[in-house]
């Protein structure tokens, strides 16, 4: 691990953004061994991925951005959430118009590989940040949580993007390897994060929250209605335990 805290803000989010293409491709990788996963199995990981997630975002993005915010940092957080949150809406409308060119399944399948990849750049984004934000510090639990989450909710959607796929008639080797891409996006963009918040230091609280408010908008559009689908009483069970998990971490070692 000493090896780990004395790399650089980049380096270190390269290695965390590579576990979570990792657990995407890893996802992807069930098409090999099943045709398809429990309801009830898929709708725990993505609650529980969304409870650690929503943590993260308190916890490892606006604590600190509110922290190294200054005078105004009320104003530079409200403006960064939002911003954050309202890329991923447009970003769901703009992927959301390619529903017009056709209903069929493969036009079906398209979306949902570019859905998942658009939303996937503000993850790592949001990893890289945290990463950079610790650079130097030896308390980078908190990032680390935030790869995890971030890491199991990536399984199930390589896991979304690779069996419909396969079901239209896609080979499994096709099918895994557009899954698995789908992950790749957030390599680039948390290294990106990352090197921009160490080299550019004034604008990490600005980052830190939007990173947070594109998390938290992926979470409530994409994630928990997903959950929901085999019950509310289970959805809720797993968001309360991601969440409750994040926070005793983030408190007793962050």
């Amino acid at each position: 691990m000493q090896f780990f805290y004395q790399l650089s803000g980049w380096q270190q989010a390269l290695i965390a953004c590579t576990f979570t293409w990792a657990m995407t491709a890893a996802g992807a990788s069930l098409i090999f061994f099943f045709k398809n996963v429990g309801k009830s199995a898929f709708a725990l990981m993505v609650s529980v991925a969304s409870g650690i997630m929503v943590a993260s975002s308190f916890f490892s993005l606006l604590l600190p951005a509110l922290e190294s915010g200054g005078e105004y940092s009320y104003i530079v957080l409200t403006l960064g959430f939002i911003a954050g949150g309202a890329m991923i809406i447009i970003a769901d409308i703009v992927v959301g118009k390619l529903r017009i060119v056709g209903d069929n399944t493969s036009r079906s399948c398209l979306v949902t590989c570019v859905a998942v990849t658009v939303h996937n750049i503000p993850e790592g984004m949001a990893v890289g940040v945290a990463f950079g934000a610790a650079a130097g510090n030896a308390a980078i639990l908190p990032a680390a949580m935030l790869a995890l989450g971030i890491g199991i909710q990536n399984f199930p959607e390589g896991m979304c993007v690779a069996l419909p796929l396969r079901a239209n008639g896609c080979s499994r080797f096709r099918s895994f390897f557009i899954g698995q891409l789908s992950g790749m996006v957030e390599i680039v963009s948390g290294v990106l994060g990352a090197a921009a918040v160490t080299f550019i230091s004034w604008i990490l609280p600005f980052a830190l929250a939007f990173s947070a408010g594109a998390m938290i908008a992926v979470v409530c559009s994409e994630l928990v209605p997903k959950s929901c689908e085999a019950g509310k009483a289970l959805s809720t069970l797993g968001v309360i335990g991601g969440f409750a998990l994040m926070m005793i971490l983030d408190i007793a070692f962050g």
